[in-house]
């Protein structure tokens, strides 16, 4: 499935677990090397549902490491999306920009597009935008949108400056909404644009500027992207 897509100065890399010096060797994926400024790697991972973010899981579960074949650079996953989420996760062998993403002092804006069930009126996301306990605290997000659908299930778009775990989840089922779905459609002014599931690109200079840019403009809605069918073995 991904033999062909990692090169090893031109030559394709075929063997799972095939090391390479990266200040020796020309390290590519689909024709982009491997390498920008500082030496470090960094990519952009469509997380489908139903795959851990982690690197092995002793449940035998698909995992993001699954996704990214014969990749001969030691990278890790920057946060994480739960087993039943989807969309945008980095990785990176950067642990100072690692850093810079998740800690919440930094305010790193985190996009979401969410399908909940139990969604009345538009007045019932000025509850969300009132802030809810998550561990102890009162959690405000920056914004909360109605994208479409009816109020039987509707999409509407989070964003939040801080990364708790499960903290959208948690903040729906708090005001009485049911999420059916959730996708990170942005971190910062990097969007997940049209990547599709399972794929994974490398992020360029210009890109990992995005992340820190001031403008984050809106990415297209999570409802008006096309997808693949789910698959049966990964539902939830």
């Amino acid at each position: 499935m991904w033999s062909g897509r990692v090169t090893v100065n031109g030559l394709p890399v075929t063997e799972p677990g095939s090391s390479a010096d990266p200040e020796k060797d020309r390290i590519c994926v689909d024709g982009t090397v491997v390498q920008v400024p500082g030496d470090r790697v960094v990519l952009m991972l469509h997380k489908p549902r139903g795959v851990v973010t982690t690197m092995r899981d002793p449940q035998g579960r698909p995992t993001v490491r699954d996704l990214l074949g014969d990749l001969p650079r030691r990278v890790f996953p920057v946060g994480r999306l739960d087993v039943e989420s989807e969309g945008l996760l980095l990785m990176t062998d950067d642990g100072d920009l690692a850093l810079r993403i998740q800690h919440p002092r930094y305010g790193m804006v985190k996009t979401y597009d969410v399908q909940v069930r139990g969604l009345k009126r538009p007045s019932d996301l000025d509850v969300l935008m009132q802030g809810t306990e998550v561990d102890g605290e009162n959690v405000v997000p920056l914004s909360v949108e109605a994208l479409s659908g009816d109020f039987g299930s509707a999409w509407i778009r989070i964003r939040v400056g801080e990364g708790r775990k499960r903290q959208v989840r948690r903040m729906c089922d708090q005001v009485g909404l049911r999420v059916l779905r959730l996708k990170r459609v942005a971190i910062g002014g990097l969007l997940l644009g049209k990547l599709p599931a399972g794929r994974f690109r490398v992020l360029l200079a210009k890109d990992v500027r995005k992340l820190f840019s001031e403008e984050n403009p809106d990415p297209v809605p999570a409802a008006r992207q096309r997808s693949r069918p789910r698959d049966k073995k990964t539902a939830r």
